[in-house]
């Protein structure tokens, strides 16, 4: 689950000088009473309505005014750059909106186009802090390193927007050093709000207990604060599932009366259900919070639309963490479906920088990271050490007991590997080739060769069962289980009359023979060999082994016929 990252960027680049008060004719709307509550939806309703009387004539560029301020903090960004473009086209104005235009032009993701609008504006810490996230955006380090080296540590703003750098290059753990000292250094209850932000960062290094206790407080202020809320909707979709998380939003979707007037509640929701309308709600988002991208991604990846995925991630260089992740998914996802080494290679790679980062190799997804990379290595005894240690988070997950089972398989643990496999409940990894056939290895050397058998009884009959009967043959001979060896040449056989699965039906049943004169195995199962035999009547080597076979049977008062029922 992903917050909209450029909410986390407010200290840096939102902090907007709040309009003049209001004329009496807004006064008399109430228009202060809305913004101090935070209504911006309902500060605007009213501001849109008293420009369309008579006198809003006399008082266009105070209503403008509030009205950009409203529409900002409203999210409604494109709305605001409308309105300061009217107030800048005024004879005289305030060259402070090139500044207030350039933060909505941001959080747009228009990067060009927030720096350009930046440098008509005034020479200020706010366009410091403006021109200094433009450039990290835009990649430009001399430009980036310049506009930081003009950071003030007197300034609490300079060193918001510090800490919500760390934050974006994934340093969460010092974007809060810097969130703690500011509120020690001052009044708690003036900067309330950071406490989201240190809960935030405390929800991206994973501890999602600490960071609702330290979430509570806050939502004891400002109860209906949608940043507060949907950051606990996302911390008990991480401890819990959707359900949970969507619960949390209830209160809010009431509010907002449709979860599309809230494009990150709409992100979230798609998430929480599991990717439900994720094609109608993702694709538009994608440029606008950078999370939608990834999402997207991992829905065209669960439903096996490893293209989709790939033509979203190609052009991405990845900087954090997921994308690293993603990137390295993908590759080896496409690479595996069409035998291209070096996309598997490189998604090796993705995953060894991800596991053996200073800031993921104690997290769950940076342990996990470091089995992929090892499982691609096929060094499965370290695959399992990583995975050992994430298996109390993951233990309900179908895709961690999918890989920890074929793991522990694939290194010959084999009791263990059937215990993992068969707690994945996913219907659909259930019925893939891998994990049948993994699992009827697993049934085999545990010494429940019928298990097996009965597995590829319940299959289709397709390319997928006629490997499985191969493995079960070859399998259950290696171990010497001879009988369902035999029974999987027989069928073979009949299939494709090839010397090969002759030979093994007829080692097999020597086997059986063999097995049922030691008293190791039921004469029953002779019986069976008999009439497996007389398959291939055209064989001398046949009729000789059915001969001595019903000699024996005879004198050990075995019939040569197996029962009719």
């Amino acid at each position: 689950m992903f917050l909209k990252a450029k909410k986390k960027q407010a200290p840096a680049v939102r902090k907007l000088p709040k309009p003049i008060a209001a004329t009496a004719e807004s006064k008399g709307l109430d228009v202060n009473s809305f913004i101090a509550k935070r209504d911006y939806s309902g500060a605007i309703t009213l501001l849109e309505f008293e420009r369309q009387t008579k006198k809003a004539k006399n008082n266009k560029n105070n209503l403008l005014k509030l009205l950009g301020y409203c529409y900002f903090h409203n999210c409604d960004y494109q709305k605001a750059v409308e309105v300061y473009e009217q107030l800048l086209n005024e004879s005289e104005y305030d060259p402070c909106y090139h500044l207030h235009m350039a933060a909505c032009y941001y959080y747009l993701g228009e990067y060009k186009q927030a720096k350009q609008a930046a440098l008509k504006g005034p020479s200020t810490r706010l366009r410091n802090r403006i021109l200094l996230h433009t450039a990290y955006k835009l990649g430009e380090d001399s430009e980036f390193m310049k506009h930081h080296q003009e950071l003030s540590e007197e300034s609490i703003e300079d060193q918001l927007c510090l800490a919500s750098l760390q934050y974006m290059r994934s340093n969460y753990q010092d974007a809060t050093d810097i969130y703690k000292k500011i509120i020690i250094a001052n009044r708690k209850e003036d900067y309330a709000a950071l406490q989201v932000y240190v809960a935030l960062c405390y929800y991206k290094l994973d501890y999602y207990d600490v960071s609702l206790d330290i979430l509570q407080p806050y939502l004891q202020v400002d109860p209906h604060s949608m940043t507060a809320i949907n950051l606990k909707a996302c911390n008990h979709f991480k401890l819990y599932d959707g359900k949970a998380g969507e619960g949390e939003l209830k209160g809010v979707l009431e509010q907002l009366g449709s979860a599309s007037d809230n494009i990150m509640i709409t992100h979230n929701l798609v998430v929480f259900r599991n990717g439900e309308n994720a094609l109608k709600v993702l694709p538009p988002l994608v440029d606008t919070i950078p999370e939608a991208r990834l999402n997207l991604v991992i829905y065209h990846l669960r439903n096996e639309d490893v293209q989709e995925a790939w033509n979203l991630m190609e052009s991405i260089q990845p900087t954090t963490p997921q994308e690293y992740i993603l990137k390295g998914v993908v590759n080896v996802a496409l690479g595996q479906a069409s035998e291209n080494q070096e996309m598997i290679k490189l998604a090796q790679q993705f995953f060894q920088l991800v596991g053996a980062s200073a800031s993921e190799c104690d997290t769950i997804p940076g342990r996990q990271c470091m089995a992929s990379c090892y499982f691609i290595l096929k060094q499965f005894e370290d695959v399992l050490i990583y995975l050992k240690s994430v298996k109390p988070y993951s233990y309900n997950d179908p895709i961690f007991n999918f890989n920890y089972g074929i793991a522990q398989a694939a290194a010959e643990q084999y009791k263990d590997a059937e215990q993992s496999l068969l707690l994945v409940t996913n219907e659909r990894y259930r019925s893939e080739y891998t994990y049948l056939s993994w699992l009827a290895r697993c049934f085999i050397m545990n010494g429940k060769p019928r298990d097996a058998w009965e597995l590829y009884l319940k299959m289709e009959s397709n390319s997928d069962s006629l490997n499985i009967l191969i493995l079960i043959a070859n399998d259950c001979y290696r171990v010497g289980e001879f009988y369902f060896s035999a029974k999987a040449f027989d069928v073979l056989e009949r299939l494709d009359p090839s010397p090969e699965y002759w030979e093994g039906k007829r080692g097999a049943c020597c086997g059986i023979f063999q097995k049922v004169i030691a008293g190791k195995a039921p004469k029953s199962q002779l019986q069976d060999a008999i009439v497996m035999l007389r398959n291939n009547s055209n064989s001398p080597q046949a009729e000789l082994m059915v001969r001595i076979m019903t000699n024996w049977g005879a004198e050990n008062g075995l019939p040569t016929e197996p029962d009719s029922d």
